[in-house]
């Protein structure tokens, strides 16, 4: 009895051994089968890696229409303009502190060579066009005052010797290209067509209510301030203003 009694133990551990040997494969499957969900549970969508994506540019490329002021301002003043024209280069200044006073306009440039002007005129237009390409809006506008600073004025050009302080190679083969020439027909094709007859001429736009008048002459700040007052309240007694000096345009370059 005592044999039998030891016996029964004994063949108890070794039914367990043999049960153990035959589930363990299945426990391992287990343990691996966790492992891998807690993977895929680690790289949820909340904090999976960054895919890499296409930088987006935060600003525009430069180019005109160029500007000055405040680009998301209710109006825009646009300045056509001869960098060759005596009340141009005189009005410039006046209008370009009038805007840095007024947080609500943009400044915006549109050529305008007069035949009488050229071939200082095309040739300057091209100089700042080229000098915006290169350095961007504010450098746009220090060409333009540059011209004003050292021109003759009134057709006669540069001094021969002078040159820009700014020229670089690539700005002399922008001058060189076709691609300022295509910028200053088109803007003196768009001032024909818009019945521009004089520079400098501002066209005075409301973007809320998409209304806009024409302003032919060097436009005093509260006449320009009394435009805005109109247009923003509708009035349609707004009618084009016009003040002397100016240069006339007659016959425009094509």
């Amino acid at each position: 009895m005592e044999q039998k009694r030891s016996s029964i133990p004994m063949q108890v551990q070794a039914f367990r051994r043999r049960r153990w040997r035959a589930r363990w494969p299945w426990a391992l499957g287990a343990v691996l089968v966790a492992l891998l969900l807690i993977w895929l549970v680690s790289r949820s969508p909340g904090e999976s890696t960054p895919q890499t994506s296409a930088p987006v540019s935060e600003t525009q490329v430069a180019g005109p229409p160029w500007q000055m002021g405040n680009p998301a301002g209710r109006f825009t003043l646009t300045l056509y303009a001869d960098l060759e024209c005596p009340f141009c280069r005189s009005y410039f200044p006046v209008l370009k502190r009038w805007v840095a006073g007024n947080a609500d306009v943009a400044l915006q440039w549109h050529h305008l060579p007069l035949a009488a002007h050229e071939p200082a005129a095309s040739a300057e237009a091209r100089l700042v066009e080229c000098a915006g390409e290169a350095g961007g809006h504010p450098a746009f506008w220090q060409a333009v005052e540059w011209v004003y600073v050292h021109t003759h004025s009134d057709g006669q050009g540069l001094p021969e010797d002078l040159r820009h302080p700014a020229l670089t190679p690539a700005i002399e083969q922008c001058i060189a290209s076709e691609r300022p020439d295509a910028a200053i027909r088109t803007q003196t094709a768009e001032a024909t067509n818009s019945g521009v007859t004089a520079t400098p001429s501002l066209r005075l736009h409301d973007r809320e209510t998409g209304k806009a008048i024409l302003l032919q002459g060097p436009i005093e700040g509260d006449a320009l301030l009394s435009a805005m007052d109109m247009l923003a309240a509708g009035d349609p007694a707004a009618t084009p203003t016009s003040e002397m000096p100016a240069d006339v345009v007659g016959d425009m370059p094509r």
